[in-house]
């Protein structure tokens, strides 16, 4: 993509209303633009990196083998009501009318819905475990939204559902879930710790949220400093090995770790001084088994092998990507802007013209576009005519991993730089050289 054809809104000045470093950045490098209070749009920029974010979260459900579906944001009141979730889930539940006066809502989460498509279609516990999932808009009234996309209104939700005939396999179901959400966060380039949590309005009594530590983060956490170099589960992890998956959850269980709402004074206490850590957290994930607290009034069961009736024990597993994007920001950014992993980089090259109009410069950038391009790198080449000043200030706050800077004196020598944007480490090579290193890196 070439930033003269691109919509890029950079701000040049910190916006007055943001509190925390991810609003800031984020805004002043039009990744997001406020539409009202805690609702945003997602600009190119930031749509890229969502859009990141959304495919390593899909790769790692697939994985486990959890099944896309997509349901819709407006929900009917009344599979609330049979729940008796309705009355109870409060203020932050957005409630509308139709034209016929039928009570309407939209969804804060999913749990009534996706029981109602089971129910409608599965009749056997053969057709078990089942695991549903979606990546779906969601609203939550918030009394105050606030640090942009991180505490918002209207937020993306990566909500999957999972069906068993009996609470030894729903749990089998959760450890899946367990371990896919510590590979989803370590791809993204972030340490998320799970930590015991209460489980609110979704029921159940086995939930967890997945933290990861930050200076700007809504609440206290405790944990033992020995999870930040636990290893995390390989690609090669057998999902349907339940003593393997037990034992990697009963590792990053067996360390004192927990949220402000579960902490217990006395536990953290018996945790040696060298190892106790107290810090802010933010929460990236959040697990739920809850039995058969919808399965129950939703009448969804299915016949065992014994012949009977036996209502499914579930589960509910949210992954925020809206939440997730300002998350990585919180934990990679320096003063002169953001530093994407390269998982998630809106683009992985950032080619810097540092003299438009230069006959050379122009042709090498040219060459370097091109070929790239053609080899599947993403590359956002910066063919204006700002004052290489400028370029370097926009490449370092839009964090992309990779600057390739093209000046008239190294092309008079045949040579070009890179700079690692995380780093600042920069290296020179030839026009050739640097071709095939960024495309080995790709």
């Amino acid at each position: 993509m070439r930033l003269s054809r691109y919509f890029l809104p950079i701000l040049k000045e910190n916006p007055k209303e943001a509190e925390i470093v991810s609003h800031r950045l984020m805004l002043r490098a039009g990744m997001i633009r406020q539409q009202s209070a805690g609702i945003y749009s997602w600009l190119p920029l930031g749509k890229r990196v969502l859009d990141k974010v959304n495919r390593i979260v899909r790769e790692e459900q697939d994985r486990t083998g959890a099944i896309e579906v997509m349901m819709p944001t407006i929900q009917s009141a009344d599979l609330w009501m049979e729940s008796g979730r309705y009355d109870d889930y409060g203020k932050e539940m957005l409630r509308i009318e139709d034209r016929q006066s039928r009570p309407m809502l939209y969804g804060p989460t999913n749990e009534e819905m996706i029981t109602d498509i089971f129910r409608a279609y599965v009749r056997s516990y053969k057709a078990l475990p089942l695991n549903l999932y979606h990546i779906q808009w969601k609203f939550r009234d918030e009394i105050r939204p606030r640090f942009g996309t991180m505490r918002s209104r209207e937020f993306m939700m990566k909500d999957a559902y999972s069906f068993d005939i009996d609470k030894e396999s729903a749990v089998h179901s959760y450890n899946r879930m367990f371990l896919a959400y510590l590979r989803t966060f370590h791809r993204m380039g972030l340490k998320a710790i799970p930590m015991r949590a209460d489980t609110g309005p979704i029921g159940g009594d086995l939930s967890h949220e997945f933290i990861i530590l930050a200076e700007t983060g809504e609440s206290e956490v405790f944990c033992h400093k020995d999870y930040l170099g636990f290893d995390i589960p390989g690609a090669e992890t057998d999902f349907d090995d339940r003593a393997g998956l037990q034992s990697v959850v009963d590792k990053w269980t067996s360390l004192y770790a927990a949220t402000s709402e579960m902490h217990d004074e006395a536990a953290f206490a018996d945790v040696p001084d060298a190892a106790r850590v107290s810090a802010r957290g933010i929460e990236v994930g959040h697990i739920f088994y809850f039995g058969t607290k919808y399965s129950v009034p939703m009448k969804a069961s299915v016949t065992g092998p014994d012949g009977k009736d036996h209502p499914v024990h579930g589960g509910s597993y949210g992954i925020g990507p809206t939440r997730l994007v300002p998350a990585i920001i919180e934990a990679s950014h320096d003063e002169a802007g953001i530093i994407w992993p390269d998982g998630v980089a809106p683009f992985q090259v950032m080619i810097i013209n540092m003299k438009s109009g230069d006959g050379a410069c122009e042709a090498a950038c040219d060459d370097l576009y091109a070929k790239l391009t053609n080899a599947g790198v993403e590359v956002l080449y910066d063919d204006t005519d700002d004052r290489a000043g400028a370029k370097f200030a926009t490449a370092d706050l839009i964090g992309v991993p990779r600057q390739v800077i093209v000046g008239p004196r190294g092309i008079a020598s045949g040579e070009i730089e890179i700079k690692d944007r995380k780093t600042g480490e920069r290296q020179t090579m030839s026009l050739e050289s640097a071709i095939n290193r960024l495309i080995a890196e790709r």
